[in-house]
């Protein structure tokens, strides 16, 4: 119900006109009230199988301000003018009053302009270079029929996902557009792939047997890895650590030396969820004329603490989902493939339940090794799991 984003895609001679309206969060929510100072406090909202803590109270974010179907709502429409090739030739913001028509959901309804736009931006983002990891996430979700009513499952994403993706990036990079003309702004950044671990991983994935095409960058070839083939999800796994980590740019004059994101591979600004992540309320503010240059300085540590405060609730959900599907089934025997290894022994990812876990074995099984695995002890109190090779 905490609809941030309505689309209106439509041809323009031998391009595209996207309008991407986006929740007004300024509208409803007063500068300086308690409502926005509690927001401060939260920063984003977090996500728990059965309940949510909002950013906003759900009367804003799933009433007052949320871009729901058949009523009218306060918005900021970015109109983006794409070429024949995807390429943006315009853009700007204004607000409006707008009025969404359907709540569509992913996978169930087919949008041809959408396909056409989103596959016209994907192929722009690997010629830019961007980079994305398909790595499935581990999903917590209600299950009746489980001892501990929940399930674990593997993100599985459908293509329109990707192409509803797409346009958020790409009103993400035209905002930053926007704040670099201006000359201030806040960047969501993220550093690349340096010549060092591109190195490692390379000899990881020669450890692994997965061949490296001579010519293949980085980016493409971590973007072909298959996560349904355990070598190559071992790989994800370790492409992981070649990426560099992301954060918040606040920036006066030019942007800062290494701004980019190198997922996206382009200047980048977080503006499409401003109902559910702080920062993009004030880039909103701030590409619509009315930016608060000192709300804007103070947000990179504010969204770092709520995002490693999210983070370690998203982990302690899912340690704690995993130990509770498995505490009665000590003894068992798994099947497993090896992912890395570290410090503290191996990490493994069993196929059934989907659960990553660590493996205490000498001599440690080799990253991409399929392995035989015994339970010895599920601990829900330490939210832990410890398996050992089985005999």
């Amino acid at each position: 119900m905490d609809l941030d984003q309505a689309m209106l895609l439509e041809r323009r001679g031998d391009g595209f006109r996207v309008r991407y309206a986006i929740a007004d969060v300024s509208a409803v929510v007063p500068a300086g009230g308690a409502i926005e100072r509690e927001a401060w406090s939260r920063g984003q909202t977090v996500y728990c199988p059965d309940v949510r803590v909002t950013l906003y109270p759900p009367q804003i974010s799933e009433g007052a301000a949320s871009l729901l179907p058949d009523v009218e709502r306060p918005a900021l429409v970015y109109t983006i003018d794409l070429d024949e090739r995807g390429r943006q030739t315009a853009a700007s913001i204004e607000p409006a009053v707008v009025r969404s028509h359907r709540k569509l959901a992913y996978g169930e309804d087919e949008i041809p302009l959408l396909h056409e736009i989103g596959e016209l931006r994907l192929a722009l983002a690997r010629e830019r270079g961007s980079v994305t990891l398909n790595a499935p996430a581990q999903t917590v979700v209600p299950d009746p029929g489980s001892a501990c009513g929940y399930a674990l499952e593997l993100e599985r994403r459908t293509p329109d996902e990707d192409w509803n993706a797409e346009i958020s990036l790409l009103a993400g990079m035209a905002a930053a557009g926007m704040m670099r003309t201006l000359g201030v702004g806040l960047l969501r950044t993220m550093g690349g792939a340096d010549r060092y671990r591109i190195t490692r991983l390379q000899a990881a994935a020669r450890g692994l047997g997965v061949p490296w095409p001579d010519g293949d960058s980085f980016p493409r070839f971590v973007t072909s890895l298959d996560p349904a083939v355990p070598r190559q999800a071992a790989l994800i796994e370790e492409a992981r650590d070649v990426m560099g980590h992301a954060g918040y740019a606040y920036f006066e004059g030019a942007p800062p030396a290494g701004a980019e994101h190198a997922g996206v591979a382009a200047l980048y600004a977080h503006t499409t969820a401003p109902l559910r992540r702080l920062a993009d309320r004030y880039v909103l503010d701030l590409v619509a004329g009315r930016g608060d240059r000192e709300a804007l300085r103070r947000l990179p540590d504010v969204m770092a603490s709520a995002g490693s405060r999210a983070a370690r609730v998203e982990r302690a959900i899912v340690d704690d989902a995993e130990v509770r599907l498995l505490e009665h089934r000590v003894g068992e025997r798994f099947d497993a493939v090896a992912l890395e290894n570290d410090r503290r022994g191996t990490v493994i990812r069993i196929a059934e339940p989907p659960v990553r876990a660590r493996l205490r074995a000498d001599p440690s099984p080799a990253a991409g090794d399929r392995v035989s695995v015994t339970l010895v002890r599920a601990d829900p109190a330490s939210r832990s799991l410890e398996f050992r090779p089985a005999g």
